[in-house]
């Protein structure tokens, strides 16, 4: 390992400058489990819930396995998103122009297209 990180030491760097000049990540020959995982800087927001509200979170969290309410609510917001970037999608299609009608005819028309896709032609 010493050789290997020797090899990747920049020209003119002393020896001990070596962990200091490439993140963990980075380092060549390590296995990715043993490479350090980069984690995204956090923020933190404090939230003000009445108590009942509070009571249905903890509940949440012991009943359905998260670690801490932080959990919880990351994965609510993660949700909203999703449900907000899929309207935007069927809103998005709602408003586009009308195509031919997707029947059983269409559906052999792409059957059609995937066989003639996937047979190997001459010279291949």
């Amino acid at each position: 390992m010493a050789r290997l990180l020797e090899a990747r030491r920049p020209p003119g760097k002393p020896r001990g400058a070596v962990a200091a000049t490439w993140p963990v990540g980075e380092m060549i020959g390590l296995p990715i489990f043993a490479k350090k995982p980069i984690l995204p800087i956090m923020s933190t927001m404090n939230i003000s819930l009445p108590e009942s509200l509070k009571s249905f979170v903890d509940e949440q969290v012991s009943q359905r396995g998260y670690g801490t309410s932080s959990e919880y609510v990351r994965e609510l917001i993660r949700k909203d998103q999703d449900r907000q970037r899929l309207r935007g999608l069927l809103l998005a299609g709602a408003e586009s122009p009308l195509t031919s009608p997707v029947d059983a005819a269409y559906f052999e028309g792409l059957r059609d297209r995937i066989r003639k896709a996937s047979k190997p032609r001459r010279g291949e």
